[in-house]
């Protein structure tokens, strides 16, 4: 039963992240809507990339189970995370031009070039051998210094929504750091100890709500918007 609810959860959620994605770039492509882009964009790197992690997931749980996938289905399930790990790295740095452009954020040379250097860390780190993304189970020590950069990633993302969204009584963006903040805590209680307990590895279900959260904010943006236009 198990495997029936969480495939179907992955399935539903990929090809709704997916399909919100492409039809906000179709949206914003018609309306010129720079924003409005960027998130579809966003969207769409979201479920694409963890399309990657997801299927081989579904594939693995279908054919081996819960516990023997890890071993017997180790490659693809390797390769889906680091391609994921990569892809989220690019979900973040767009949702930081999405704050840019949202509020009109102008300059910030010095935190652009810090959210890069950042996500290119992140990058190199997870392209060192001794990630060890192929074997069951890789080493612990590397997740946690793959993921201390992406962290510091999420925080400003946080701090940077945190300190536009409230002062200006933004409702659609102000849950934002509790969206961002939920899918962080998550995502690390199943790298600190998904793989000693495997049941922990169900918090990802909460973690990936949080995305869909914050991919949902992004059409209540573009629904408002387009409210403000009818009524001009």
């Amino acid at each position: 039963m198990r495997v029936i609810m969480e495939s179907a959860f992955d399935v539903i959620y990929l090809l709704s992240v997916i399909t919100i994605g492409i039809y906000m770039i179709v949206k914003a492509r018609k309306n010129k809507d720079r924003e409005l882009l960027l998130y579809g964009i966003m969207a769409v790197s979201l479920g694409g990339g963890d399309a990657f992690h997801l299927i081989p997931r579904i594939i693995g749980l279908i054919q081996f189970g819960d516990i023997d996938m890890y071993t017997k289905f180790a490659f693809p399930l390797g390769l889906g995370k680091l391609i994921t790990s990569i892809t989220m790295t690019v979900f973040y740095l767009l949702l930081y031009y999405v704050w840019k452009v949202h509020y009109g954020v102008k300059g910030m040379k010095s935190l652009t070039i810090s959210m890069y250097a950042l996500a290119v860390i992140r990058v190199i780190l997870c392209c060192f051998p001794q990630n060890e993304w192929f074997v069951y189970p890789s080493p612990l020590s590397w997740s946690i210094y793959r993921n201390i950069p992406f962290a510091i990633l999420g925080i400003i993302i946080i701090i940077l929504f945190a300190m536009k969204s409230y002062p200006l009584k933004d409702k659609v963006y102000m849950g934002m750091p509790i969206a961002i903040f939920l899918s962080f805590a998550f995502y690390f209680a199943v790298v600190i100890w998904g793989e000693s307990y495997p049941t922990v590895g169900l918090l990802m279900i909460p973690k990936t709500l949080a995305y869909v959260a914050v991919v949902i904010m992004g059409l209540v943006n573009m629904n408002k918007k387009e409210k403000k236009h009818e009524q001009a």
